[in-house]
């Protein structure tokens, strides 16, 4: 499918949350799926960053915990070579998401914010990853170089991604580093930001339960950006899980993502 444009991406996302107002939830057509009225906040152009407040209903934290609950095992991650395998640079556990009414209206609202034009299958199988006690995700991108993780059947490279705050618990630390993107000036950021770490580190999103950080991957030729490096920074006390959503840039065959029923 063509790239998407970062500037018709956000304005479709601000048509989106313009349109939901601040009071409502907005159902889908088969009244089975009903979206919050989450807010969003635009903080970079390049790269597109978005923050979002509200994105997941407390009822949908709820369920999702409890639909994992007990399936969580060691996090794996790839090298260069594409070989994935278990390394002291990410240390929590992870878990795929069972694809019931509940995680694929969560599906929908990640393909709505992106447009119409991204179908169900470019997702990747939601992921919760879940961080202790002195457990980090080192600086990485989610973009991917090594060939194999880029093939047809696996919908070439990730295009976007969201990091989705599901819990904290007792937390202090834990927030989502990005040490390449520049610190903003507006105070008001510091409801959804570190202003306590040092700006020379970048940006360092605090983990909200319900709220997201959304961004995109590559850049118009296809190739990564790095502006979008990242880490999960050290859980110091309590307790952190999360979300990903990945949107690839082609279609996923069914053995990775399982049979989509018909929209």
């Amino acid at each position: 499918m063509p790239f998407l444009n970062s500037f018709v991406l956000l304005a479709l996302a601000l048509f989106v949350s313009n349109a939901r107002g601040t009071s409502e939830q907005v159902p889908l057509t088969d009244n089975s799926c009903t979206h919050p009225p989450y807010t969003i906040h635009l903080f970079s152009k390049a790269p597109l960053v978005i923050y979002i407040s509200n994105f997941l209903t407390a009822d949908e934290r709820s369920h999702l915990q409890k639909i994992t609950k007990g399936t969580f095992k060691q996090s794996f991650v790839a090298d260069e070579s594409g070989q994935e395998g278990l390394r002291q640079t990410r240390t929590s556990q992870s878990t795929s998401v069972a694809r019931d009414p509940i995680v694929r209206c969560i599906e929908s609202r990640a393909l709505l914010f992106q447009g119409f034009d991204i179908p169900r299958s470019h997702l990747e199988p939601l992921q919760l990853v879940q961080y202790g006690n002195d457990e980090r995700y080192h600086l990485h991108t989610d973009w991917f170089t090594a060939p194999e993780r880029m093939t047809p059947d696996v919908g070439g490279n990730r295009l976007t991604s969201f990091f989705v705050y599901v819990a904290a618990r007792n937390l202090t630390g834990g927030g989502t580093n990005f040490p390449i993107l520049d610190a903003p000036h507006d105070e008001r950021w510091c409801e959804f930001l570190d202003c306590d770490e040092p700006w020379d580190n970048g940006v360092t999103f605090r983990p909200v339960p319900g709220n997201a950080v959304f961004w995109q991957n590559l850049m118009e030729d296809g190739s990564g950006d790095a502006a979008t490096i990242h880490a999960g920074l050290p859980v110091t006390s309590g307790y952190k899980l999360g979300m990903n959503i990945w949107t690839r840039q082609g279609p996923l065959d069914e053995k990775f993502r399982g049979a989509d029923e018909v929209d």
